[in-house]
């Protein structure tokens, strides 16, 4: 099969093979053929050292696609069945696992990057997060795929398996905002226009989306921000809005230091600010104990939504089914794996919200 293997940390060209085979399906395993694959910020992340990444690897980890074969102690999945991938499974029996924490379990990410899962000719290669979504197949553990009606196109169970599972998640499950309040959300792209979705579905009676591109406002605007702003004019707005008062809840999709102050300044004392980028593990943020004590402010963090892909991603699809989601809109560019290299270079540039490679006729 074809897959884009990155050979080198930084290296900004991939070497697109189609001598790639997978490793398994082993027991408890599903093999699939990846249909649709979501271009994400933690793709480029991977590929720049931002996240840690065993190389070689195939990246990629919001994807969608077919069962081609099972493993062992598999049963209630067939060939045939159309599935959305869940990039961070639940192992089922770790303390978090136990506690109801599911989206804190680590067990399948971290064997991922002690595990390849392919082999590229004789060189073993990882998989991103233990997927590996820009290859045209991919072997998961059971709890990584999620079965989705054959009604629901592929690259909408792609983006429901990341990026509208985050940015909703961090609104819904994280956040719980209620109808009346007010959100700010930092960074406009797939993640971020997620949340603004998650914050018109839950009632917020403003929701300030800001971004640094002109044009990204405009979008954010089309999927429910009532109002659109450029950092620099957010302080303005707030007085405007809340009599300098601030959100009730600061989103921070982009989550760097400046956006992260930022996010700390536009939430009201006794306000919240949620973490919803990975940011970057060498960049360190500073809060002097007097203003975390004095403000009031809640700092959480929204790892994947705080989801439970088992039952939010049928959740997600039923808004979608009921016209109260926009996921296709969401798409800006279908592209083939030949292209991942200027999919990633586009990443933050213009209105483009999310790419998706399409592996075969992705239909």
């Amino acid at each position: 099969m074809r897959a884009a293997v990155l050979h080198t940390i930084g290296d900004e060209k991939f070497d697109i093979r189609d001598d790639v085979t997978v490793i398994g399906p082993a027991a408890g395993e599903v093999h699939i053929r990846v249909r649709a694959a979501g271009v994400c910020h933690s793709d480029l992340s991977a590929r720049d050292g931002g996240l840690p990444q065993p190389v070689p690897a195939v990246l990629g980890h919001e994807a969608a696609g077919d069962v081609l074969a099972v493993g062992a102690g598999v049963d209630d999945l067939a060939p045939g069945d159309r599935v959305a991938v869940n990039w961070l499974p639940a192992c089922g029996t770790c303390s978090f696992c136990r506690r109801g924490e599911q989206h804190l379990c680590m067990t399948h990410v971290v064997t991922g990057y002690v595990m390849p899962r392919f082999m590229a000719g004789d060189l073993p290669v990882f998989g991103m997060a233990g997927c590996g979504a820009f290859a045209e197949e991919m072997v998961l553990p059971r709890a990584g795929v999620v079965p989705v009606g054959a009604d629901v196109p592929y690259e909408v169970a792609a983006l429901v398996g990341c990026g509208v599972m985050t940015g909703v998640g961090a609104v819904i499950n994280t956040a719980a905002v209620r109808p009346g309040e007010t959100v700010v959300i930092i960074g406009c792209g797939g993640v971020g226009i997620a949340a603004v979705q998650g914050a018109r579905l839950s009632g917020a009676a403003v929701i300030v989306a800001v971004d640094t591109v002109a044009a990204k406002l405009e979008v954010a605007r089309r999927f429910g921000a009532t109002h659109a702003v450029t950092p620099d004019e957010l302080s303005d707005l707030s007085v405007e809005l809340t009599g300098g008062e601030g959100f009730d809840y600061a989103f921070d999709v982009v989550a760097v230091p400046s956006t992260l102050r930022t996010a700390w300044a536009a939430a009201r004392r006794g306000g919240t600010v949620v973490v919803v980028g990975a940011g970057r593990a060498d960049q360190q943020v500073e809060f002097s104990p007097f203003e975390l004590l004095f403000e009031g402010k809640r700092i959480v963090p929204s790892l994947y939504g705080s989801g439970d892909p088992q039952r939010d991603f049928g959740r997600l699809l039923s808004l979608w089914r009921a016209g109260r989601l926009d996921i296709e809109g969401m798409v800006s560019r279908r592209l083939r794996l030949d292209q991942l290299g200027d999919a990633l270079a586009t990443l933050g540039a213009g209105d483009v919200i999310r790419q998706v490679i399409i592996h075969g006729d992705g239909s």
